[in-house]
């Protein structure tokens, strides 16, 4: 018997779960500061109109019309287009292997924070003492125990969130939404009590209009978008499938499309409040006091906790502990995308599915626990989100608009929902979002052909990146062509 949600709130609970995660609250703020704070919140919500909400309508309703995972139920609008799902998955295998080993990061700092263990210098206890990185990519070094223990407790905290599929995760998800947002609420609280704060806020708020014609500033837009409402995984698609008939399609669609871009923008008050109060204490301007993602996370905000004038141990608890449950669901919703797809074409068991999955995912993400990890993370990070999951967009996109009836699909979707959507969604499908997102993909592509992501050496973005890319694709091939059991 196919599982379904148990509720209306269980999936829109376990979607918005999916797509809220570490994205809102570290890379969303890294991107909008490394954008020039208020001037990406512009290029962000266009996103979010021309391809966010339109796109998730899409994976919604192609899920529940064919009542399928991805690949089936992509592979229902034409045959081949089964492979795109695979690749899709397969996109979210890779994320998931490192997302799993931040959250590992996160679960040493959790323990940290109870005597707050980075002491004073927050940039040397990262960087030297907990990581140990070395000089390059290619110089792999020993793996680091302590980060390895942590990424055993993420995968084991994965598998019992999907043991029984949508059963489980539909009773998870009451904890791993509402719990974040109850901490993201107090960090918006106290940090806008915090001195400086009203700078970082002005920072964060008051548009750099110059850096909209940096087309790098669209594509962290639309590639954040992707990321952030985890479309271009198959999970959206997935999830649908899990609904009873008669469930509501567009209406759940722009929920939780609205309620993860909230929750991004309300967590900005959250870092930029007390990126201000930073700024204020060591003297430099808001512009200064970051400079990397994983650096905003583990280096400032421990920085932040530990000048607090008080609750240092609280607030740090609270923060690791936030981005704990925020990552576990989007982390989780990855793998039951990828665990429902092979249980309903392959016919294997959930039990052999889901600790498979953990066990070879765990091994890969080894490779980010040794002292080059962070390098290969950055890497591949960059190529699952500005190349991957772009691709997948376009080409579902290009299969609804250009290889299926797309009125079909919308029709489906009004007949599903109170609210209603127009032609726009027709228009946004077939021609605006693959064409703005191809001609953003393209020029990406052509900046890597100039010059290697990073200053990076070539053999390794090739490894970790192109290699990858490649990979995913022979393998979705492969997964297509295999024989489902009867």
């Amino acid at each position: 018997m196919k599982e379904l949600w148990q509720s209306r709130t269980s999936f829109v609970l376990a979607s918005i779960g999916s797509a809220i995660g570490l994205g809102n609250i570290w890379r969303f703020p890294y991107v909008c500061y490394e954008c020039g704070g208020g001037a990406f919140l512009i290029p962000f919500l266009v996103a979010l109109l021309t391809a966010g909400i339109p796109l998730m309508v899409l994976e919604y309703s192609v899920g529940h019309k064919f009542s399928l995972p991805a690949p089936l139920a992509l592979g229902n609008l034409k045959k081949g287009f089964e492979i795109l799902g695979w690749f899709a998955l397969l996109i979210g295998f890779g994320i998931a292997t490192y997302y799993a080993v931040i959250m590992g990061w996160a679960f040493n700092y959790l323990g940290y924070s109870f005597n707050i263990a980075w002491g004073d210098n927050t940039q040397a206890f990262f960087f030297e003492q907990f990581l140990k990185i070395s000089e390059s990519p290619m110089q792999l070094g020993s793996v680091q125990w302590m980060i390895a223990l942590g990424l055993i407790l993420t995968w084991i905290a994965i598998v019992a969130a999907i043991w029984k599929g949508a059963k489980t995760v539909g009773k998870v998800v009451y904890f791993t939404v509402i719990i974040p947002w109850l901490i993201l609420l107090v960090f918006v609280a106290r940090g806008l009590t915090l001195p400086g704060a009203l700078e970082g806020l002005k920072y964060y708020l008051t548009p750099n209009f110059g850096a909209l014609l940096n087309y790098r500033v669209w594509l962290h837009a639309y590639s954040q978008v992707f990321f952030s409402l985890t479309i271009g995984f198959g999970v959206q698609i997935t999830y649908a499938s899990f609904l009873p008939r008669d469930s509501d399609v567009v209406n759940n669609a722009f929920l939780v499309s609205l309620a993860d871009a909230a929750t991004a923008f309300i967590g900005g008050f959250a870092v930029f409040s007390t990126l201000g109060y930073y700024a204020n204490q060591t003297g430099l301007p808001v512009s200064e006091v970051v400079q990397s993602g994983p650096q905003l996370a583990f280096v400032t905000y421990p920085t932040i906790i530990r000048l607090l004038p008080f609750g240092s141990v609280v607030f740090g608890t609270l923060f690791f502990l936030m981005l704990l449950t925020l990552g576990i669901d989007s982390a989780f919703s990855l793998v039951e995308a990828g665990a429902a797809s092979l249980i309903e074409k392959f016919k294997l068991k959930r039990f052999h599915v889901n600790i498979g999955f953990a066990l070879i995912a765990g091994l890969i993400g080894l490779i980010y626990t040794t002292r080059s990890g962070l390098y290969w993370l950055d890497i591949v990070d960059y190529f699952m989100n500005n190349f991957g999951l772009l691709v997948v967009g376009i080409l579902m996109c290009v299969a609804v608009g250009w290889f299926y009836k797309h009125e079909e699909i919308r029709e489906y979707a009004n007949g599903k929902s109170d609210f209603k959507i127009g032609k726009w969604w027709d228009f946004s499908i077939k021609y605006f979002t693959p064409v703005v997102v191809g001609a953003l993909f393209i020029t990406n592509v052509i900046d890597r052909v100039k010059a290697a992501y990073g200053g990076y050496s070539r053999i390794a973005e090739f490894l970790g990146g192109w290699l990858v890319i490649i990979a995913f694709v022979i393998v979705a091939f492969l997964l297509f062509k295999k024989k489902g059991r009867a």
